[in-house]
């Protein structure tokens, strides 16, 4: 195809081809006003010299015209899954191009667009835009999207970048879907625990009976409460945190007869427990350099609220002064173990002797605030054993570890038990790794023998030195030596005193991350990562069950001692559930309640607007119950306002082209110039001669 214009190449400057002009036409109005004949000749005689001056060429270009390009976009996001619709969408993908097959001079770019990228929505827009950032928006002749209609990237008409080609959209699923869906509407982060916190939650649905529906709440995956709540309200769901750490959330609205899906009728929150503030009680026996280390540690932390009492008189002191008259202030014994003694999340005896100061019901106080959940721990000195220690008093019941009578007053280094080394209380202290362990000496140990729990550290031949266990839904914590002070001060080079007390600590307050025998989940890399934390030597298999339904086994491996994990690679969307034996694990992937199954019913209506300011058209193309689907027809129009109507959809010929080839033909140099030239001024001079002469 050949397409011709003209070009210019001026011989003189343009200023002096302006002045020359306006010379030849001020001298051909001088004759016009004279009334001289020739006067066109000379016209015409000016205008050839002008023109060749001007050095015009004849422009020959050949172009080849390109085809049209057709943007096919097929939605193969999460909400594209339910009842028929990935058929439908697969049916009409291969009907649409089939039909711009027919049309003829099409070059068809499908572009296939799943779930956006970090889990936020259908983006098929995003999509569109990557495909076609190499396209001039001149050769596109229209977009197709086949979806559902669920899209979370759609632009205004201003952000439509892609030129005069119209948007079509066709709609998979079919009319009256019916669907419930659960919406938190607020959902705290974090929480006090013991305390409530209240989410807002909302039921929506899309042709249901607008009744009100039960909804289920879960802490942890145990029923916490029940709700009832009416569709398109809002309402208010306090729930109870129960420990540390996460604490998760499910929200489960009951099933719409004949709905979609019930995926969406489940909602997740992961709520972090903290604590307000602690409050330790801690009881010291005769002044002795360990209760400055454990004072030390305790007042260290901001978070901590101390009480701290110490008994001034050591037991073999004979004194007469009565007990209640030596104390330097009442202290409030009988409100601090009567009253409030359950407001304490920590209570700790350091070295302390049973003296009649505490009467036995007070430490009946103590054994049952451990046993409802309590934590409790013991630093025994040289009187743990004797009559007058705590072994024989009430607290005797709590205690893990029966003393045997006898305190090795000898050299010997802590060391980590086979237990301990497993245990996250102990694995991984600094220095436990090297044989002996890179610590100081101690040089007092109570002999015992354990009753339960587990042994972490032992001592003077391998007596027990540490020793932790549970008591009823409390834990107690029993250290047979009262010279940790010795790492402390550096003794010897000392040893990880702040890290073993800082566990031991929140072991007792039950910080999730130091359980002995916990299963977890985390998200790392774009893997669902299992952790399997145990004292046993070995961890069978998880049993995992998929937000889809799907039900599998994952085997672990060795990762450190008494520490297992295993590796599920790109897992879906949505809350996964793990167990083994009594350990369960809830692990939410992604974001807690994902875009994509916020709402699911098909809609025409949120493309609807973007498509009519392109010229183009929405239609829905299946029906329910069927993989059949009915598009519009196809046609190819030229520029026009509008390219769909109520059974057809057009593309918009573009008529684009490349150039091939260009070719320059001078127009009045050479010879034909000459002679035009000379021609017209040879002729408007016989004119003027032959008007002399007839006058």
């Amino acid at each position: 195809m050949s397409q011709y214009g003209l070009s210019f190449a001026p011989l003189v400057p343009l200023w002096a081809l302006a002045l020359l002009a306006l010379a030849a036409l001020a001298l051909i109005g001088a004759l016009v006003w004279r009334r001289r004949r020739g006067v066109a000749l000379r016209g015409l005689a000016f205008a050839a010299l002008l023109a060749a001056l001007s050095g015009p060429s004849l422009v020959e270009e050949t172009r080849e015209p390109l085809r049209d390009v057709v943007a096919v976009v097929v939605d193969r996001s999460g909400s594209q899954k339910f009842e028929n619709r990935a058929a439908q969408t697969e049916n009409a993908r291969k009907a649409l191009l089939a039909a711009l097959d027919k049309l003829g001079g099409v070059d068809v770019k499908t572009i296939e667009a799943g779930d956006g990228p970090e889990a936020d929505g259908t983006r098929l827009f995003a999509a569109l835009d990557n495909g076609l950032a190499d396209l001039p928006a001149e050769r596109l002749a229209g977009v197709f999207m086949i979806t559902d209609g669920i899209v979370h990237d759609i632009p205004q008409k201003s952000g439509w970048t892609h030129g005069k080609a119209p948007l079509h959209a066709l709609i998979s699923g079919h009319d009256g879907e019916r669907d419930r869906r659960i919406a938190l509407v607020e959902a705290p982060r974090y929480g006090l625990i013991g305390k409530d916190v209240v989410f807002t939650l909302k039921v929506e649905e899309n042709n249901g009976p607008d009744a009100p529906v039960e909804v289920t709440v879960k802490r942890d995956g145990v029923i916490a409460t029940r709700v009832l709540a009416k569709p398109g309200r809002e309402v208010k769901v306090p729930v109870k945190l129960e420990h540390g750490g996460a604490n998760v959330m499910e929200f489960e609205a009951e099933a719409l007869p004949g709905e979609l899906t019930e995926i969406n009728n489940r909602a997740v929150a992961s709520v972090e427990g903290v604590r307000d503030h602690l409050k330790v009680l801690l009881v010291s026996g005769e002044p002795n350099p360990g209760e400055r280390a454990w004072r030390n540690l305790l007042k260290a932390d901001a978070n901590v609220d101390l009480v701290h009492f110490t008994i001034l008189r050591p037991p073999e002191k004979i004194d007469g002064t009565p007990v209640r008259e030596l104390a330097l202030i009442a202290f409030p014994t009988a409100e601090l173990f009567g009253q409030k003694i359950n407001e304490f999340d920590l209570i700790l005896f350091d070295r302390y002797s049973n003296m009649g100061l505490l009467p036995p019901i007070y430490f009946d106080n103590i054994v049952n605030y451990v046993r409802r959940g309590g934590a409790f721990a013991i630093v025994a000195g040289p009187n743990f054993a004797r009559g007058d220690g705590l072994f024989y008093t009430p607290i005797g019941r709590l205690t893990p570890a029966r003393p045997t009578g006898e305190i090795v007053e000898a050299p010997f280094r802590p060391a980590l038990s086979e237990v301990g080394g497993r245990h996250p209380v102990t694995r991984g202290l600094p220095g436990a790794a090297q044989k002996p362990p890179a610590w100081s000496e101690w040089f007092r140990q109570e002999r015992s023998e354990v009753l339960r729990g587990s042994a972490l550290l032992n001592g003077a031949g391998d007596s027990p030195l540490l020793v932790l266990s549970r008591e009823g839904k409390g834990r107690v914590a029993l250290l047979l030596s009262d010279q940790l002070w010795l790492w402390a001060r550096g003794f010897q080079g000392g040893g990880p005193y702040e890290e073993l007390m800082r566990r031991m600590a929140h072991w007792l307050m039950k910080e999730p991350d130091l359980e002995e025998e916990v299963l977890r989940g985390a998200m790392k890399g774009g893997d669902l990562m299992v952790e399997r934390q145990t004292l046993a030597a070995q961890a069978g298999p998880v049993h995992v069950v998929a937000p889809s339904g799907q039900e599998s086994d994952l085997t672990l491996d060795a990762a450190e001692p008494g520490l297992f994990r295993g590796r599920i690679a790109r897992p879906e969307l949505g809350l996964y559930r793990l167990s083994q034996g009594d350990l369960t694990a809830l692990v939410p992937v992604g974001p807690e309640n994902p875009l994509e199954y916020r709402e699911l019913a098909s809609t025409p209506e949120k493309l609807r607007p973007l498509a009519e300011a392109t010229g183009g058209g929405v239609w829905r193309i299946g029906q329910a119950g069927t993989d059949a689907v009915k598009l519009p027809r196809l046609v190819a129009l030229g520029d026009s306002p509008s390219y769909a109507g109520a059974d057809f959809a057009a593309i918009r010929r573009a008529g684009a082209s490349v150039a091939r080839g260009l070719s320059l033909t001078p127009l009045a140099v050479g010879l034909a110039g000459l002679l035009v030239l000379l021609g017209l001024v040879v002729g408007a001079w016989a004119w003027e001669g032959r008007r002399g002469r007839m006058r």
